[in-house]
């Protein structure tokens, strides 16, 4: 009887053992002190720029333009790891950091799309890159309108991945948005938030996405984790207080538009429920000579998500200055 109680224990025990770390996949993740330890795909260059910034990206390819990636809202440089190794047999391909993201310095700024968008211009005039063609997903693609509106000598081309910019919020949602997204709020987001955050970003999360639910997680314990925070939050006051839509017709470049079917942040579904299809057909519209690809089976991570068809479209980016045809 003793034995048989003990194996029951036993048994018991080995099976709560096992449960919660089936529950807790991530538990056993490396701790970091600051977040530039975290492993690139590629080897990580640093750029000082005269305002003080350092910029931190990866330089892949030589080709004779080059495509400048800037990432969306929380993210980094990563988010484009499995677009470099292919579009850098086209172009030079440059994936950036942004202050206060990844790699890059943390000093506290605006967040707003004017300041991003003149650290990039800082940045392009800096490694001397000329006019670039500029890739931006989410809010990367309001950030690349933005400069493109303000420095169009310095853009050649556009390639917006489910861009922030095409939807229009009114002043209640603006102040909603501003009052919700705290610092705090990003800092406290459970590990299981995390999870369904990143999910939420993909049709089907993919299994080799999961490193940036890893990263997210080891970056809690980063000094520089509450500089992060704050940067996404004022980010998201940065979108909203600096809209682009009633500029998309003053953009001259060629634009390349890119849309998950299934895209589940735009439109916001809690201010402005919709369909994606029709948010991105109304901005694509406006924009004069656009190309828009809607993608089916896919979310707001379109170039990782349904990476194939974002490099072939890319590669096939129209070197000519034609204009596209509809």
């Amino acid at each position: 009887m003793k034995n048989r109680l003990t194996y029951k224990i036993t048994t018991l025990a080995l099976f709560v053992m096992f449960t919660v770390a089936a529950c807790n996949p991530y538990k056993n993740l490396t701790k970091i002190s600051a977040m530039d330890q975290i492993q690139y795909a590629y080897t990580v260059h640093y750029a000082d720029l005269p305002s003080g910034i350092r910029m931190a990206y990866m330089d892949e390819g030589k080709g004779a333009e080059t495509l400048v990636m800037i990432h969306g809202l929380g993210s980094y440089s990563q988010a484009w790891k499995k677009n470099i190794s292919e579009l850098s047999k086209k172009y030079r391909v440059i994936a950036i950091d942004l202050p206060g993201y990844g790699k890059s310095s943390k000093a506290p700024h605006s967040g707003m799309m004017t300041f991003y968008a003149g650290v990039v211009s800082e940045f392009i005039q800096q490694l001397k890159l000329g006019p670039v063609n500029l890739a931006g997903h989410s809010m990367g693609g309001q950030i690349s309108m933005v400069l493109a509106l303000a420095k169009p000598e310095l853009v050649k081309r556009l390639i917006l991945v489910d861009p922030a910019g095409f939807e229009a919020f009114h002043a209640g949602q603006k102040s909603w948005f501003k009052e919700v997204m705290t610092p705090n709020l990003v800092r406290l987001t459970s590990l299981e938030a995390i999870e369904t955050n990143l999910a939420s970003n993909f049709y089907r999360l993919p299994k080799d996405a999961h490193f940036m639910i890893e990263d997210r997680i080891a970056w809690r314990d980063a000094s520089d984790f509450e500089a992060y925070c704050l940067a996404v939050s004022r980010s998201v006051a940065g979108m909203v207080d600096e809209p682009v839509l009633d500029k998309l017709d003053k953009l001259k470049q060629p634009t390349l538009i890119f849309f998950g079917e299934d895209d589940l942040l735009i439109p916001n579904r809690y201010l402005n429920p919709g369909f994606t299809k029709k948010i991105a057909e109304q901005g694509a519209a406006k924009i004069k000579n656009s190309k828009l690809i809607m993608v089916p089976k896919c979310g707001h991570f379109m170039m990782f998500e349904k990476a194939e068809v974002f490099n072939t479209e890319t590669v096939n980016f129209p070197i000519s200055s034609e204009p596209f045809i509809r």
